[in-house]
């Protein structure tokens, strides 16, 4: 009996740090994405299978660019390269912090992580945690140029070297998007409203300090352990992204109040352990890379499908084939009967300002060197200086 309940455990170990678990989604899998693809079956059989570590399950964005990646890198290389994916932290056995571990050590070979549950190791990457960092600019999209261009600018360049100096190779950045915070009792519109509240947060440290910063409670709870929160209003609410937490895990059945503030983002990388990589010849490499930044680019786009400038959904129509079911996420949840709060830049400022104790404590943790290179990546992309609080 012990032996079943802990097989049933490993299944539905669900992610604390980012709050999401593969489950059904909106939206199907892509017509392009290869989950139905196979090796040609004269490929020969691969001399090694290789280990890939997802903290989700299958049947998320997340989960399935994984499983692209997988696929495209099987059938590019007639099947020498064949991985084994380990959906839901089955190589971790539910503690998701231990991802970057494993993957540095070579107990993975290949993951799709996330910055939140790999800072525990790597502090720099709480970079993208800092609260209200990343300005939403002038333009509907801005922010999320402003994400891609720390990504792709000297910042990321940064991130990538400490990466590597850890026994890891990024080759490119997906995404779980912009956390927003929903509850069940009131509007928030200011950070008095977040006043007492109850708010279940991922397990990390500056997630804690971040709210308590703003006058909420954070309640530390993984999110198996939420659901069944939300539905006995043991909490009174949580922060996640919309299009791959909040409406597949059908939030609004708990919360019908929802402030879309953006006030941090999981980006996720799609690595290798750095052993691995160098046994693979350069084409091979170039192959492997390729199929990353592709299944990447998908999945970066899933998570900001409607609610960008309109260039994911272009780029899921044109590169992929693929409309999703749900084109207007805020749409879709006040049908659902949820009321959903926009910030002003005004508003916004207040909650920032009330983090000054975070920059504080954080900025000298992540390193002021590469929280200056994110300034000016973001100065360059959308000539917007970024405001520490102090």
């Amino acid at each position: 009996m012990k032996k079943l309940v802990a097989l049933i455990l490993v299944g539905v170990l669900i992610l604390a740090a980012s709050g999401c678990i593969g489950g059904k989604t909106p939206t199907s899998t892509p017509t392009t994405t290869p989950s139905s693809a196979s090796s040609p079956t004269s490929s020969p059989a691969p001399s090694k299978v290789y280990k890939m570590s997802v903290v989700v399950g299958p049947n998320s964005p997340w989960g399935q660019a994984a499983q692209m990646w997988a696929d495209e890198i099987e059938k590019r290389t007639n099947g020498r390269v064949k991985i084994k994916i380990y959906f839901s932290g089955q190589l971790f056995a539910g503690k998701q912090t231990n991802e970057f571990v494993l993957l540095s050590q070579g107990v993975a070979d290949f993951a799709v992580g996330s910055t939140i549950n790999w800072a525990p190791q790597i502090p720099e990457l709480n970079l993208f945690t800092l609260p209200f960092f990343f300005p939403e600019g002038n333009e509907k999209g801005d922010i999320y140029k402003a994400v891609d261009a720390v990504e792709e600018g000297k910042a990321g360049e940064m991130l990538s070297k400490i990466l590597e100096q850890k026994g890891v190779i990024p080759l490119a950045w997906g995404e779980n998007g912009f956390r927003q915070v929903t509850n069940w009792k009131k509007p928030i519109k200011t950070p008095e409203d977040l006043s007492g509240l109850k708010i279940r947060v991922v397990g990390s440290p500056i997630f804690i300090d971040t709210f308590k910063a703003l006058g909420a409670d954070p309640t530390e709870m993984n999110w198996g352990d939420a659901i069944t929160a939300f539905q006995q209003r043991v909490v009174d609410g949580q922060e996640n992204p919309i299009n791959i937490v909040i409406i597949p895990y059908k939030i609004h059945e708990f919360h019908k109040y929802m402030t879309v503030w953006d006030y941090a983002i999981d980006p996720l990388i799609f690595a290798v352990n750095k052993k691995t990589w160098e046994s693979f010849d350069p084409e091979t490499q170039k192959i492997v890379k390729e199929a990353a930044i592709k299944a990447a680019k998908w999945e970066k786009a899933m998570a900001r499908v409607g609610l960008d400038d309109g260039t994911s959904l272009k780029i899921l129509k044109e590169e992929y084939n693929y409309t999703p079911e749900i084109l207007d996420p805020f749409e879709y949840l006040k049908d659902k009967g949820m009321e959903i709060t926009f910030l002003t830049p005004e508003e916004r400022s207040e909650f920032k300002n009330k983090v000054r104790s975070v920059y504080s404590e954080w900025v000298p943790k992540i390193g002021e060197d590469l929280v200056n290179a994110a300034i000016s990546d973001i100065k360059n992309a959308i000539g917007i200086e970024v405001e520490i609080p102090s």
